[in-house]
């Protein structure tokens, strides 16, 4: 263990502890900024808040949610949002992927 390897983040495995999710998000773009991956696309149904958990091929804990770039609170149905993840699902484009409340 070398001096460096004290301030690198750990790799804590993000675990999705309820059974129903509670919104779906539809993909429609995949940045990654200053290494957290970003998700632009749409909710399909229900609603979204930071803290939240998304499923894809990994899961992903929901820091923050950006609409017309300004950040909100939440995101209801239909709303064309940007999400912002600490953690990684590895989506593509066009996928629909589960979120649950934390």
């Amino acid at each position: 263990m070398g001096l460096f390897d004290i301030f690198k983040k750990k790799d804590d495995a993000i675990e999705i502890v309820s059974k129903r999710p509670v919104a779906k998000f539809k993909v429609e773009k995949v940045f990654e900024i200053f290494g957290r991956e970003i998700l632009v696309g749409e909710v399909v149904e229900g609603v979204i808040y930071p803290g939240y958990k998304i499923k894809g091929n990994g899961a992903a804990l929901i820091r923050e949610i950006q609409k017309d770039n300004q950040r909100v609170d939440f995101a209801l149905a239909y709303d064309e949002v940007a999400l912002s993840l600490e953690g990684r699902v590895n989506a593509k484009v066009e996928d629909i992927l589960e979120v649950y409340q934390s």
